[in-house]
């Protein structure tokens, strides 16, 4: 059983394997609804790249939260090991290459079409011995996602449907067909007018062509188990 907390835009908390994560964590964005001393103390934060709103309070968190370790490309962690000064709380890895965070739990960064300041972008995978979890971060559709399907075999998926810097929903329906997953999020849209989507059309169009994926339409701040 795994636990799933979105904040709105890209920023997930995601509870396994008694370890907690938090996923691009800009908790102030304009949809949450949490603030930042409302939020768990995470065990481990992980960043796709680093554009501000996916960045986003990774900083605020880690001085707040003394025991939390950062992960991600290696540029990226440098970066917050700096700000924080602190680089005994980060991990700097890169895309392809597993992770292993304890006994159970590897992470694995992914390719992603986007862009970034330092670093690649990327998404990521949460492999552990109860659900393995793929956030897709900024991305538009492409074709190796067959191949996280083959690796990995994530069983949730959370994918960006807002369009204009990442996939829109048409795309997003293609990302569902060549990962097939059982559970999917949507994410990445309605925070600003540029990037206005409809989840229920993508949950519709998802239907139609994929009636056993199960598309999960959060509110800001809601919490799932699966």
């Amino acid at each position: 059983m795994a636990e799933i907390t979105w904040f709105g835009h890209a920023a997930f908390e995601v509870y396994v394997s008694n370890k907690r994560f938090l996923i691009d964590p800009w908790i102030t964005n304009p949809l949450s609804p949490v603030s930042l001393d409302k939020i768990k103390e995470p065990d481990y934060i992980i960043v796709t790249h680093d554009h501000g709103d996916h960045l986003g309070d990774t900083v605020d968190i880690m001085k707040r939260y003394k025991k939390t370790i950062f992960v991600s490309l290696y540029e990226i962690a440098e970066y917050v090991g700096d700000e924080i000064k602190d680089k005994n709380r980060i991990i700097g890895a890169n895309i392809g290459g597993p992770i292993k965070l304890s006994s159970d739990i590897k992470i694995i960064f992914t390719p992603a079409i986007h862009s970034s300041i330092r670093s690649s972008p990327a998404g990521v995978v949460i492999k552990s011995s109860e659900k393995t979890f793929y956030h897709a971060g900024d991305t538009g559709v492409f074709y190796d996602m067959i191949l996280i399907k083959e690796l990995y075999r994530p069983e949730v998926v959370m994918l960006p449907i807002g369009g204009h810097f990442t996939m829109g929903v048409d795309e997003a329906v293609k990302a569902v067909e060549l990962l097939e997953p059982k559970h999917v999020i949507p994410m990445h849209y309605n925070t600003f007018p540029l990037i206005s989507a409809d989840p229920e059309e993508f949950k519709s169009k998802v239907r139609n062509k994929f009636p056993n994926v199960n598309i999960h339409i959060l509110k800001p701040g809601e919490k799932i188990l699966l």
